[in-house]
């Protein structure tokens, strides 16, 4: 055993020579007495001899608990290459109790993916990369403050206030989940207000006329069974596309549509599951004359499974969905964007159509109607129905499939209190002038 110097400031022991072989042996240099302030404290070196040749290495353990080993083939690079690693090793062990906002943010939309649907799980996952992680992703969770998070929040209210709620929603979920392991010890976005955004306006339900003029419309089109089974049996549209035949009873005494799949696109392909948007979904819905014998017309000559299905009788995808729907759409009349290419340049046009005219490309289509239609519409049209004609709300929420009653109660508010035709003879009613003592002796 023997001492010497090694490096510039430092010197170290010579504890151990071990010959491996003729070619290989091993040095085992001790730590350091004396080192370099910038350097701090550095391991024990060795010295193995490969095939005659030379190497440093100093070994070390990664933020698993591992052991790595570092060569160089000199004492200064072997050194310079502990302390990079040391720094990575440092962080990811700091990051493990301290995760930046996008760490943190990628774990929890991990756990989520356990208990929610793929395609609700892909909707967070665009949300919250553009609204939480593009924003505030490189802070460390610890360091993020309420204002932080009220300044990303600035650029969100200028969206709608669904989008909004979203976003407020994933920004508390998640500091919450961080807050309930430990690693904070508070949640900076519990004060976040959560109203804000662009309110949304809600389209109406679609009058008698409407319907009329819709069904008028489309009656020989692809899209004419999903618009019936959404006005008469109120279905969503992830139930209508996974609706198959075992499901629709046409021949018992009450005809009825029992509810028990829903339909997902999941990376644009169709998934049909027997796992619905909530319990309250799982429903049985009875159905009107009109839509019965539709059914029975279109069960004639459907040799599919599906209800609604495409060429091979499989469910819809996404794409499919949208050129049936497609059909409504080209018969709206409205502004519509026109694209003339001249020289490879797309040059944009837009044009106001009127009912009655044709298609400037298609003459067989004719724009017929003067009002714009959503799948959820149909949904909203027939629960307003519902509601028009004396349906308690309770049977309404049934019906609907919600499982909050206050989803249901807003409608049957704003449906049915919000209209003074309705309320003019309860409020005539209830508030008559009591008659004086004199008229009441005259009588």
């Amino acid at each position: 055993m023997g001492a010497g110097t090694c490096g510039p400031g430092s010197f170290y022991i010579v504890e151990k020579v071990t010959l491996v072989g003729e070619n290989d042996s091993t040095i085992i240099l001790g730590g350091a007495v004396m080192a370099n302030k910038e350097q701090g404290s550095i391991p024990s070196r060795s010295i193995h001899i490969k095939k005659g040749i030379p190497y440093y290495r100093i070994q070390t353990y990664d933020a698993d608990g591992k052991r790595i080993d570092i060569y160089a083939r000199s004492e200064e690079e072997v050194i310079e290459k502990y302390l990079r690693a040391k720094k990575e090793i440092d962080d990811a062990r700091m990051r493990r109790f301290n995760p930046t906002v996008k760490e943190y943010s990628e774990r929890w939309l991990e756990m989520q993916a356990a208990h929610i649907q793929p395609s609700t799980l892909k909707g967070y996952e665009r949300a919250v990369k553009k609204y939480i992680i593009e924003p505030l992703g490189q802070m460390y969770m610890v360091d993020v403050t309420p204002d932080d998070i009220k300044l990303a929040m600035v650029e969100v209210s200028k969206k709608s206030s669904s989008t909004y709620g979203l976003i407020n929603m994933l920004f508390k979920s998640i500091f919450y989940s961080a807050e309930y392991s430990n690693l904070l010890q508070q949640n900076p976005a519990m004060r976040i207000s959560a109203k804000g955004g662009t309110p949304q306006k809600e389209r109406d339900a679609l009058t008698d006329e409407q319907v009329k003029k819709l069904l008028e419309t489309i009656q020989d089109l692809p899209p004419y069974l999903f618009v019936m089974i959404g006005l008469y049996a109120g279905l969503r549209r992830e139930e209508i596309l996974g609706l198959k035949w075992d499901c629709v009873f046409l021949d018992c005494e009450v005809p009825y549509i029992s509810v028990r799949r829903a339909w997902h696109g999941d990376h644009g392909r169709p998934d049909v599951t027997t796992q619905l948007k909530s319990p309250a979904a799982r429903r049985d819905v009875p159905i009107p004359q009109c839509l019965t014998d539709c059914l029975k017309k279109e069960r004639e000559h459907n040799q599919s499974e599906y209800v609604i299905s495409n060429s091979e009788g499989g469910p819809l995808s996404y794409a499919q969905f949208s050129r049936m729907w497609n059909y409504i759409k080209v018969r709206t009349a409205g502004e519509r964007t026109l694209y003339k290419y001249v020289n490879g340049q797309a040059i944009k046009k837009t044009i106001k159509t009127e009912v009655g005219q044709k298609c400037r490309n298609r003459d067989s289509i004719v724009y017929s109607l003067d009002f714009k239609v959503t799948p959820h519409q149909l949904r909203h049209t027939y629960i307003t129905n519902l509601i028009y004609n004396g349906v308690d709300p309770k049977t309404v929420q049934h019906l609907a499939g919600h499982e909050n009653s206050k989803v249901t109660m807003d409608i049957y508010a704003k449906t049915k209190y919000n209209n003074p035709n309705i309320l003019s003879e309860v409020v005539n009613e209830a508030l008559i002038v009591p008659a004086s003592d004199t008229e009441e002796r005259t009588q």
